[in-house]
């Protein structure tokens, strides 16, 4: 046969396009070229095939070669279409199953030895390929693990392209090769954090469990050493396992990645980038193929900065489209990738460059021009997205005399799965499950409790004091105050708490 066909994946982001592989040989001139809106990592994949073929005594017919990526329209990049580009063009002369090679997708770079090497984003590839209707994909051995994640599909393992084609039905006397390994260390264990080793911020370690109870955000500003950190850790653990499309989405943005994905994690993710990351650290880009940054990969968990005031402006401010719509675009020229962006943000905070400003016994030596400079960098709109705002100061006594008020991560887990599972039954009717997510115009309309209840928040909105963004999300807060205390209607109490949590709640 002169002309073959299989497949490959191109990947935008998380989304998969499958790619048909045609390979046809023409005039007697050796030449293999490559069609079909390739870029230059793409474009090079020509000597890889020839080198790997020949070094596994496949060779390829000594003619032209012309390899079409289809549709030509659509953008590929990449060393990821490796294995299809070799196969359809082996199977333009070596005799392979035409009807199996034509129904399979390949994943996977090639060594000029042959051997086929990991790459990243197998996972979204995979999942890709069967949402297609494919039923059988050839992956790296490297990648076997990650590809075997996916329910429906016949994975083959290959160590180099003499196995795929005997796989194919194909005949080849090539020596066996050791498999490539993945780079990197194994994957952690998913260990939670003890809420219990908090000592003396029980506002705090409640203000936490209503925030992971709602999916609220969460400002804790205070001195250093007041524990800060050590509470957001720990929001992880309190939060509701992840479960099985969630937990897909969060290994798929982390084989994006081009980290170790072996197994189905059921922990949220945390992500903590450092306060002198760019923007498009956070965002995510890079040339070529578009990396996640953090907040793809905290989606499903917790995006914590650490020292918030010390982040440039422009890199917060990059915050506010993902808070409000839940994605994340990232475009680049001719392409543009959207990834997930449900994250719950967790921004801590000195008080001011040096940490002493109002601390008891401190002594601040910053001038009030860098105090207001320091404060500023985290803008009005930013700060209209935090439900929960939290001054916490440092703790003065590490006796525990009330053993019965020490609040462990099980009971806070439990505590929050009760509250959610009440908030889910209350959206039934609703696409929402949670009351982050809950429209204002929901809230205010068909779930708008009495005036009397919401006279404090119409008070607040009449004298400026509140935005109608604000009102909103402390009306979140408050039904996630109400699940927590059992209540069925909204309450004043519960709307108290919330003006409370919002106004900066003072853990001693």
């Amino acid at each position: 046969m002169t002309v073959a066909r299989t497949w490959a994946v191109a990947l935008t982001g998380l989304r998969g396009d499958l790619v048909e592989v045609e390979a046809d040989v023409s005039s007697q001139t050796p030449e293999f070229a490559i069609i079909g809106l390739a870029d230059k990592a793409l474009g090079e994949a020509g000597r890889r095939v020839r080198n790997a073929c020949t070094n596994r005594g496949l060779d390829l017919p000594k003619r032209r070669i012309t390899v079409n990526l289809s549709p030509a329209s659509l953008p590929k990049r990449g060393s990821g279409f490796d294995v299809a580009i070799a196969v359809a063009a082996l199977a333009t002369s070596v005799r392979m199953d035409a009807a199996h090679v034509a129904d399979t997708v390949h994943i996977g770079e090639l060594g000029l030895d042959g051997r086929l090497r990991p790459v990243a984003g197998v996972l979204p590839a995979v999942v890709a390929a069967r949402a297609a209707g494919r039923t059988r994909v050839v992956v790296p051995t490297a990648n076997a693990a990650e590809a075997a994640l996916v329910d429906g599909l016949e994975v083959f393992a290959a160590v180099c392209l003499a196995d795929v084609v005997r796989w194919h039905g194909g005949r080849s006397e090539a020596p066996d090769l050791p498999a490539v390994d993945l780079p990197g260390a194994a994957e952690p264990a998913d260990v939670a954090l003890e809420l219990a080793d908090v000592v003396g911020q029980r506002e705090a370690v409640d203000a936490l469990v209503v925030a992971a109870a709602g999916g609220h955000h969460i400002l804790m500003s205070g001195p250093p050493g007041a524990g800060k950190t050590m509470l957001a850790r720990r929001l992880p653990g309190i939060l509701p396992p992840l479960d099985d499309d969630a937990a897909l989405s969060v290994a798929s943005v982390r084989s994006l990645s081009g980290e170790t994905v072996t197994r189905l994690s059921r922990v949220p993710p945390f992500e903590s980038p450092h306060h002198g990351a760019t923007a498009a650290a956070l965002i995510g880009g890079g040339s070529g193929v578009i990396r996640p940054g953090a907040i793809a990969r905290a989606s499903e968990g917790v995006l914590f900065l650490d020292e918030g005031g010390e982040f440039p402006a422009s890199v917060l401010d990059a915050l506010r489209q993902p808070l409000e719509s839940g994605v994340i675009q990232v475009h680049r020229s001719g392409v543009a990738a959207t990834y997930p962006a449900r994250f719950q943000l967790v921004v801590a905070t000195n008080p001011c460059p040096c940490g002493q400003y109002g601390v008891p016994g401190g002594t601040c030596e910053c001038a009030p021009q860098a105090i207001r400079r320091y404060t500023r960098r985290l803008s009005g709109p930013l700060l209209d997205r935090i439900d929960i705002d939290l001054r916490l100061q440092r703790v003065s006594s590490v006796r525990r005399d009330d053993a019965g008020a020490i609040v462990t991560t099980a009971h806070a887990r439990s505590v929050v799965a009760e509250a959610r599972a009440r908030a889910a039954r209350r959206w039934k009717e609703t696409p929402w499950r949670r009351n982050a997510d809950v429209p204002g115009t929901w809230l205010r309309g068909p779930a708008a409790p009495s005036s009397d209840v919401l006279a404090p928040l119409d008070l607040a909105l009449r004298r400026g004091a509140l935005t109608l963004r604000g009102y909103d999300r402390l009306m979140r807060v408050a039904w996630t105050v109400a699940d927590i205390a059992g209540h069925d209607r909204l309450e004043a109490s519960d709307v108290g708490r919330a003006l409370y949590l919002r106004r900066g709640a003072s853990a001693s």
